[in-house]
């Protein structure tokens, strides 16, 4: 797990939180006001939970150029 898979991790985890995030504002203005906790409390877990599925590997990332 080199730079490389860092980056392409970070990224990915930064569009998971953001459509998490768009998601979760999109849903909840159309029936109550924005919970601001739960919005980032979902988004700050989805890219947690990216980061921890990009462990098991990326496909942009090829394992045997680092």
């Amino acid at each position: 797990m080199g730079r490389k898979w860092l980056k392409a991790a970070l990224i990915r985890a930064v569009r998971t939180i953001a459509q998490t995030a768009t998601a979760m504002l999109a849903t909840t203005t159309l029936l109550t006001e924005v919970n601001w906790i739960a919005v980032l409390s979902a988004s700050a877990l989805s890219g947690l939970l990216s980061m921890l599925t990009s462990i098991a590997g990326l496909p942009e990332v090829r394992e045997d150029t680092e």
